[in-house]
């Protein structure tokens, strides 16, 4: 019998190479998104896996609870739930941040990520397995300029990860908070608003993580044994470390 794999921002960065990848092991794939057209070319990239699309915003709870209740009887029981939608929008100190960009990305990123799993999470208890993976980001642990919202958002998956496994013990429901560090994809264009110019920057004289690599480790967590679970996994490039205590000289 196929597993199902329920990935949300399925259409790039992460959650595309993660489709493909669970589609090259023969998975069954619901792949959400928010740009009918790329799902519908993923769709056709993907054949001849089973894959099942659903065009809608996460930030929209009663949208993500229809979807969920919409699905076929042949993709209905999810085995993983990915909540991969998410983003970063500007750098600008907290003073002059745009107060918009951080309902987006507390509405996206939190908000989202616990309609999702509220919505999936009653049929895995029910049928008494299943697997969560939550993207959060080293921007959870530490703190850099520009961080502010962002930061506090990743700070909330891994907490709220933390705290799923606490209201599950006694299930065999596993939870995983992956966290990336610095990874090229369409992140950094995303932040700045299209600026590609800014966003190749970022990466400018580095290796950074790819989009594949993350679908590894994702992949590699939620094939474990069953009574193997990873709690969360912190994943830098070589050339990423922690950066020093910052210090006002006068």
């Amino acid at each position: 019998m196929h597993k199902t794999v329920f990935i949300t921002g399925a259409t790039a960065g992460f959650g595309k190479a993660m489709a493909e990848r669970y589609a090259h092991e023969g998975w069954n794939l619901v792949l959400t998104g928010r740009r009918q057209e790329r799902l519908d070319e993923l769709e056709k990239e993907l054949a001849p896996a089973k894959v099942h699309t659903l065009c809608f915003d996460v930030r929209d709870k009663q949208a993500c609870q229809e979807a969920v209740s919409s699905l076929p009887e042949a993709f209905a029981s999810i085995d993983v739930l990915v909540n991969n939608a998410g983003l970063a929008l500007g750098l600008d100190p907290a003073q002059s941040s745009d107060l918009s960009d951080w309902e987006t990305m507390i509405d996206t990123n939190i908000k989202g990520l616990m309609y999702m799993t509220r919505a999936i999470l009653p049929g895995m208890v029910e049928r008494d397995k299943g697997h969560i993976v939550n993207l959060g980001s080293v921007a959870g642990t530490y703190p850099y300029p520009g961080g502010n919202c962002y930061g506090g958002t990743k700070a909330f998956v891994n907490h709220f990860s933390k705290n799923l496994l606490a209201d599950l013990l006694g299930t065999r429901i596993r939870v995983t908070n992956i966290e990336p560090g610095l990874c090229e994809t369409e992140f950094s264009v995303i932040r700045f608003k299209g600026d590609k110019a800014s966003a190749n920057k970022v990466y400018e004289g580095t290796q950074p993580i790819v989009a594949e690599d993350i679908a590894e480790i994702v992949y590699w967590t939620t094939t474990l044994p069953p009574h193997v679970n990873i709690n969360s996994l912190e994943v830098m490039p070589v050339d990423q470390a922690f950066s020093p205590f910052a210090i006002n000289r006068r």
